[in-house]
């Protein structure tokens, strides 16, 4: 059941050294916050999963977090690579990174697995590919009615997933808005699930076929306001393309990318006091130009 905490409550609670961890969200809802505070309290050995991994992850595996990441696509979406998830690849800095590279397809179908509990995902795929070549956790099972040869891939059971929604209510009932990826077949696949919010209110106003994640499926649920950014809330915010644009340059380098991270993550309190820092920073690169 879903308790009201404070993000660093819940890390210190629920996210553990060596633990699989999940942050999803796709387009919008990205749960950059949480990544944050996950670097604040140096967590690490981390297994991260994520189908579309972005600067959340960036700055997990810079922040020497991370040990594998496990995926279907990644890089800066509109701007180019991942310097830091390269640089782990290629040279072994900050630490050596295993990576498990799957289709969004079959991900997407690990997850509808994990959380219905089986042991293995199904589905029609990779004839051509040769994605199975360097992945050989994608198999072949034959279908005991048809004898069609399908594709066959681990469930995702994360120790902890964690997403990002627009409200909760005060029970811990949460409402997902806009475009949905697979936040909440990763909640459901968790053994834990945080959730962060833009705020907490008295009724949800859930309309008619809206996702609503019950409380009794959640850990905890925090209130951050301003949570997914530098991507966007539906209903809340725009994306921030400038923070994609900018964050190419300073992860380009890992000096450059070290003092960011120490003084704009390492060096904040919180995400409330991040988002003051980045904001003082913006605007007195504004008044210098």
């Amino acid at each position: 059941m879903a308790e009201i905490l404070t993000l660093r409550e819940a890390v210190q609670r629920f996210v553990n050294d060596g633990d699989t961890l999940a942050l999803e969200g796709f387009t919008h809802l990205i749960p950059t916050a949480a990544a944050h505070e996950i670097i604040r309290q140096g967590r690490k050995d981390l297994t991260l999963v994520r189908m579309t991994p972005d600067l959340v992850y960036d700055l997990l595996i810079g922040a020497g977090c991370a040990k594998k990441l496990i995926f279907s696509w990644g890089g800066n979406p509109g701007v180019g690579s991942l310097r830091r998830l390269r640089d782990a690849v290629e040279k072994g800095w900050p630490q050596p990174l295993e990576i498990e590279e799957h289709s969004h397809a079959d991900l997407a179908n690990a997850y509808v697995a994990g959380a219905s509990g089986l042991p293995f995902a199904v589905l029609r795929a990779y004839a051509g590919s040769d994605l199975p070549k360097v992945n050989p956790l994608i198999r072949s099972v034959t279908c005991p009615f048809t004898g069609e040869v399908l594709a066959a891939v681990p469930s995702v059971r994360p120790d902890v997933t964690v997403i990002h929604a627009q409200k909760a209510d005060g029970k811990g009932n949460v409402l997902i808005q806009g475009i949905l990826g697979v936040q909440k077949e990763a909640a459901l696949a968790a053994r834990h699930c945080i959730v962060t919010v833009e705020e907490i209110v008295d009724d949800l106003k859930a309309p008619m076929n809206a996702c609503v994640l019950p409380a009794w499926a959640l850990s905890a649920v925090c209130p951050v306001p301003g949570g997914a950014h530098p991507s966007y809330a539906h209903g809340y915010y725009e994306r921030d393309n400038r923070f994609y644009q900018d964050w190419d340059p300073i992860a380009r380098n890992r000096e450059s990318f070290t003092a960011w991270i120490d003084d704009f993550i390492r060096g904040t309190a919180d995400f409330s006091a991040f988002q003051e820092k980045m904001g003082q920073a913006r605007l007195a690169a504004q008044e210098a130009e």
